[in-house]
C-alpha cells in the first residue's frame, strides 16, 4: 500500500512513518508548511510549522530512507482555520482550531492530494485507534486525541492510518531513540500552534481591534466593568475579568454567558455554569449514517475533560443531547463528540457543533 506519512517534526509522527515503514508500505513522507512566516525557531515546546520542525523532519525521512517533500498549505490554513478561529471568537464561541485543522488540512485537503497522486492513506501521528473503521480511544489516556479526530468522516476514516495510538507516549520516545531518529526527546508542542507566544488574548485582540462592552453581574444586572471585546472571554473563565474581587458572598465569578451583539458579558456563580442540555448542529457519523433513533452515550465537550453520560437524539442535521449529569464550562463553538464504551476502548460515534445549552433538566 501507498501510504504518505504527514511529518511535522515531532516525536509521534516520526515513529508513525517508521512503523509504516517497517509494516512493509511504500512510504513517503511530507511536511506542511502551514506558515506564512516559517522563518521564526520555536521556543521551546510552543509552535510549530518553523524551519526547525521541517529540518527535523526531513533528518528522520532520511533516516528511514524515504522521499520526503514539503508542501505549501499555508494559504488554505490560514483560510480554514486561522479565519474560522477569529471569526469564531469574534461570534462569541470558543472554537478549537485542532478539529479544524483535521476536518479541513490533514483529512480534507491534504488526504484529497494525496489520493489524487495515488496513494491509499494518510498516516499521522495521532494518539487514537483505528480498527476496521472504527475510531476509538488510544491506549494512552494522557494522550488520547481521539476527541479532535470526531469530526472526521467516514470516508476520511477510510483513508487513514494512526500507527502510534496503540502505544504509550514514553515507549514511542523509547523507540524513536532505538531508530536512531533525533527527535526522541524533542518536547511536545502544546498551546494553539499559529500562536508561538501562548497568548491568545494579544492575538486576537490585534486581528479582531477594540469591540467595547460590558462585564455584568447575572443576578443583579449591574455593571462590574468595562471591556474591550468579546473575544477576550470563554465560557466558566475565572481569571482576567476586569472584575474587582469576589462577588458578595465572596465565591469567585465565572462567565456564564456571551453575547457578541450587545457586547455582553454574563458573570455569575459556579452553580449558573450548570447544563443539563446541548444543541448542536453540523453532525458527523463516523459510520457514515445517523442512526434511527436515540443512543445511550458518554459525550466529552472538550479536548481534555468534560465527560457525561447522555442520551443523544438525531435532529434535523444536528444533535439534541439530553445529559444525565451535569456538565460546566460547555462552550458555543466546542465540539460535543460522542463515545461508545465498550472493553475494547471507547469507540466514537460521531460529533457536532455546539450552538446552545440549556440549565433545565428535562
Amino acid at each position: 500500500m501507498r501510504v504518505l506519512a504527514a511529518m511535522s517534526g515531532g516525536v509521534d509522527s516520526a515513529v508513525a512513518a517508521a512503523r509504516a515503514v517497517a509494516a512493509g508500505h511504500e512510504v513517503v513522507g511530507v511536511h506542511l508548511a502551514l506558515s506564512t512566516a516559517p522563518g521564526t525557531l520555536r521556543t521551546g515546546s510552543r509552535g510549530c510549522c518553523s524551519k526547525e520542525d521541517a529540518g527535523d523532519a526531513r533528518r528522520a525521512a532520511d533516516i528511514l530512507g524515504i522521499p520526503f517533500y514539503v508542501w505549501d498549505f499555508a494559504d488554505r490554513f490560514k483560510e480554514d482555520v486561522i479565519e474560522d478561529f477569529i471569526e469564531s471568537y469574534a461570534a462569541g464561541e470558543t472554537p478549537n482550531p485542532c478539529l479544524r485543522c483535521n476536518e479541513k488540512i490533514k483529512f480534507a485537503a491534504l488526504a484529497d492530494r494525496a489520493i489524487a497522486l495515488g496513494f491509499d492513506a494518510v498516516a499521522t501521528g495521532h494518539y487514537a485507534r483505528l480498527e476496521d473503521g472504527v475510531l476509538r480511544r488510544a491506549v494512552d489516556a494522557d494522550k488520547d486525541q481521539s476527541y479532535v479526530l470526531g469530526v472526521l468522516t467516514a470516508e476520511q476514516l477510510s483513508r487513514a492510518m494512526f500507527p502510534v495510538g496503540d502505544t504509550p507516549k514514553p515507549q514511542i520516545r523509547a523507540e524513536a531513540a532505538e531508530r536512531g531518529l533525533a527527535v526522541a526527546d524533542k518536547p511536545d508542542s502544546h498551546d494553539i500552534c499559529f500562536i508561538p507566544s501562548g497568548d491568545t488574548r494579544a492575538f486576537l485582540g490585534a486581528k479582531i481591534g477594540v469591540r467595547p462592552g460590558k462585564v455584568v453581574d447575572a443576578d443583579s444586572g449591574e455593571v462590574l466593568a468595562d471591556h474591550e471585546g468579546v473575544h477576550g472571554f470563554t465560557i466558566g473563565q475565572r481569571k482576567g475579568l476586569g472584575v474587582q474581587g469576589p462577588a458578595a458572598d465572596g465565591k469567585p465569578r465565572y462567565v456564564t454567558a456571551i453575547e457578541p451583539e450587545t457586547g455582553t458579558v454574563t458573570v455569575g456563580s459556579a452553580e449558573r455554569l450548570q447544563v443539563w442540555s446541548i444543541a448542536a448542529e453540523r453532525a458527523i457519523w463516523t459510520s457514515g449514517s445517523a442512526p434511527d433513533g436515540p443512543i445511550e452515550c458518554v459525550v466529552q465537550v472538550r479536548a481534555h475533560g468534560g465527560l457525561a453520560e447522555a442520551v443523544v437524539v438525531p435532529v434535523d442535521g444536528g444533535l439534541d443531547v439530553q445529559l444525565r449529569e451535569p456538565l460546566t464550562g460547555v462552550a458555543r463553538g466546542q465540539a460535543v463528540v460522542l463515545y461508545r464504551p465498550d472493553p475494547e476502548g471507547d469507540e466514537v460515534l460521531g460529533s457536532g457543533t455546539i450552538v446552545g445549552t440549556g440549565s433545565d433538566r428535562r
